[in-house]
């Protein structure tokens, strides 16, 4: 019995340590694939709405144009296209 309470004492931070370093890393990590050497994107979400828990309405930029999908778990739909708005015209993201 002592020797499971030493262990336990033991291996239960250890654990704790692994998965919080592990976090860590991932969430280093996660930045640097994926991403264009330049630095900048070529596609950013503007806005999303949830329409339902299934559901949603995202806006994205591309290329100087603002693209309206659909998302839900069948896939992506595109709905409308429009020119780019100015950064200076979203008052939702100068928060």
């Amino acid at each position: 019995m002592f020797w499971y309470i030493l262990k336990l004492l033991i291996l239960l931070p250890l654990i704790g340590v692994m998965i919080w370093g592990s976090l860590k890393l991932a969430k280093k990590v996660q930045g640097q694939f994926g991403a264009p050497s330049g630095g900048s994107k070529a596609v950013r979400i503007v806005e999303t709405t949830m329409l339902s828990p299934t559901l949603r309405l995202v806006v994205i930029e591309f290329h100087g144009s603002e693209i309206l999908v659909s998302t839900s778990r069948n896939g992506l739909t595109r709905l409308a296209e429009a020119p780019a708005r100015k950064q200076d015209a979203l008052p939702e993201l100068a928060q």
